[in-house]
């Protein structure tokens, strides 16, 4: 059993830094992309970085220069290092995993992954 667990959200004020963390258990030799997503309350959820099995990341438009994603391969731990945080960035974060058959670096498709995380929750204050 695959199991994906985030933790690292918390609330903190405009230009201040988070580090989430997904710890993956179970078949994780499986998962050959990782990715982060986030999602408003009402609204849909987008993708904000994602890693493929070769350790390239593709990060969204709205976080390239703030968002850094990583992963340690021996620890099976995803990372989101977020930096430069905005308000708009508030909103539960996801980490998201599967076997990525054809997957596009950057294409960040959340039809594309079959494993998530429960979400941790960012809050970004003004």
């Amino acid at each position: 059993q695959v199991q994906l667990k985030e933790s690292g959200g918390g609330s903190v004020q405009a230009g201040g830094s988070l580090r989430l963390s997904c710890a993956a258990s179970g078949h994780t030799h499986i998962f050959r992309c990782m990715a982060w997503f986030r999602q408003v309350s009402g609204k849909e959820r987008e993708g904000v970085a994602d890693i493929d099995y070769e350790g390239r990341t593709s990060v969204a438009d709205f976080a390239r220069g703030r968002f850094t994603i990583s992963k340690d391969n021996a620890e099976n731990t995803l990372y989101l290092q977020m930096d430069s945080l905005k308000p708009e960035d508030t909103a539960t974060y996801y980490c998201a995993a599967d076997g990525c058959e054809g997957y596009a670096l950057g294409d960040r498709n959340e039809d594309d992954f079959g494993y998530w995380g429960q979400g941790t929750q960012v809050i970004v204050s003004s």
